[in-house]
C-alpha cells in the first residue's frame, strides 16, 4: 500500500496538516513520534514543544474561561484522564495539542506513535523507515518535526521549566508571573535583544546576561538594548544555577564572571533562554536542502515546497523567524493544500 500523504511530526503544523488532508479525503498517516527517554530528554515527545508549555494566551479562539466541560466531552477519555485540571486561563499547551489531535482523529487521521529515522526521497514512491524498522511508502510527505529550543543544560534550569524558565518571551512574557517583576534573559544575539525588548513592556527590569563584553547582535539591535532604560546588560557573565523553590518557582539566578570567577546572585521571577533553536532534521541526513542554520529550505515563495517535489515542510522545522503556534498551524494548512494539489497534478 502506498500512502497518499504521510505527515512526520505532531505539533500545531502536523495536526493542522492532518485536519486539512483528512477533510480532502487523502486519508493521511501521522507519525507522531516515539515515547522514549531519548525523546523526553530532547523535548521531542509526541504533541511537540507546545505540550511542554503551561498557559497559552495568544492562540486565537481560546480566551480565559472554563473549558472543563468542553475538554471532557471532546477528548478521548483514555487521554483526558491523564491531563491536569483546566486552569481557566485561556488554554494550556497540552490541552491545545490534545484538542488538535482529537480534531484530526475525528476526520479519520491515522496515527502511529513512532519516529521516522530514515528517508529515501530518491525513489518514487518515497520510502520512510521507522524506529521499529517498518517501512512506509508515500506519494507525498509533509515534514513537521519542529525545532527544539537550546538550553544551558543546567539541572536547576530543567527543574524550573514552565515555572519561570522559558525559551519564548512572546509566548510567555505577558503572563502574570513576569508582570511588574525583574526578569533575566540569557544571550547576546538578535534573538536575545528582541526577547529583552519585548519583556521590557511588562517587567520592571530586564537583565540581559552575556558571556562577552560586546553583544553579538546587529549594531542597530544592540543599540536598542543599550538605549532601553529598562534593560540592564550584565557583561562577561554566565549563569551557573537557576534559583527558586517549589512554592513560587524561579526566584533568581547565580551568575559567574567569565573574567575572574566572581559569583553573584540576582533576584528575578523569570529566566528566559535566548541562545537559539535546533531544527529537528537529523533524520533527513541530507535528503533535503537546508539553510545555514539547519532549517529545511522552502524553495518557492509563499509555498511549502522543498528541494524534492512532493515533499513539503511546515512549521518551525522550516521557520527560523516567527516560531509561533499560530504561524506553524498556518503553514500546516498550506502544506496539506500543496500536497493535495501536487497529487492532483500528477494523477496520484
Amino acid at each position: 500500500m502506498v500512502e497518499h500523504v504521510v505527515i512526520i511530526g505532531s505539533g500545531p503544523s502536523g495536526w493542522t496538516a492532518a485536519i486539512y488532508a483528512s477533510r480532502a479525503s487523502l486519508n493521511p498517516l501521522v507519525f507522531e513520534g516515539a515515547i522514549t527517554e531519548e525523546n523526553r530528554q530532547a523535548g521531542t515527545l509526541p504533541l511537540g514543544q507546545l505540550a511542554l508549555t503551561t498557559e497559552v494566551e495568544n492562540y486565537p479562539g481560546f480566551p480565559a474561561g472554563d473549558l472543563e466541560v468542553y475538554l471532557d466531552s471532546s477528548i478521548e477519555k483514555s487521554r483526558r484522564q491523564y491531563m491536569a485540571p483546566h486552569m481557566k486561563e485561556g488554554v494550556s499547551g497540552p490541552e491545545l495539542m490534545e484538542l488538535m489531535k482529537q480534531q484530526a482523529l475525528n476526520f479519520g487521521t491515522r496515527v502511529i506513535t513512532d519516529d521516522i529515522v530514515e528517508v529515501d526521497f530518491d525513489v518514487r514512491p518515497f520510502k520512510l523507515t521507522a524506529l521499529s524498522g517498518e517501512v512506509t511508502a508515500a506519494h507525498t510527505v509533509i515534514i513537521a518535526t519542529g525545532a527544539s529550543a537550546n538550553y544551558l543544560g543546567l539541572e536547576s534550569e530543567h527543574n524550573f521549566k514552565n515555572r519561570g524558565v522559558s525559551a519564548c518571551a512572546v509566548c510567555d512574557g505577558a503572563l502574570p508571573r513576569f508582570r511588574d517583576q525583574p526578569v533575566i534573559v540569557i544571550g547576546g544575539g538578535d534573538s536575545a535583544v528582541e526577547e529583552a525588548d519585548y519583556l521590557s513592556k511588562f517587567a520592571t527590569k530586564v537583565m540581559l546576561v552575556h558571556r562577552r563584553d560586546e553583544l553579538r547582535a546587529s549594531k542597530i539591535m544592540a543599540q536598542r538594548a543599550l538605549d532601553n532604560p529598562k534593560i540592564e546588560v550584565i557583561w562577561n557573565s554566565q549563569c551557573i544555577e537557576v534559583l527558586g523553590n517549589d512554592e513560587t518557582g524561579v526566584t533568581g539566578a547565580k551568575l559567574q564572571s567569565t573574567l575572574d570567577d566572581t559569583i553573584t546572585e540576582v533576584a528575578a521571577t523569570g529566566f528566559f533562554v535566548a541562545i537559539g533553536h535546533t531544527p529537528n532534521t537529523p533524520f533527513l541526513d541530507g535528503a533535503l536542502d537546508i539553510n545555514e542554520k539547519g532549517y529545511v529550505t522552502w524553495t518557492e515563495s509563499h509555498r511549502t515546497s522543498t528541494s524534492v517535489p512532493g515533499v513539503f515542510a511546515a512549521g518551525d522545522v522550516a521557520d527560523d523567524y516567527y516560531r509561533q503556534a499560530v504561524t506553524a498551524a498556518g503553514t500546516g494548512c498550506s502544506a496539506a493544500l500543496d500536497a493535495e494539489r501536487y497529487l492532483a497534478a500528477n494523477g496520484l
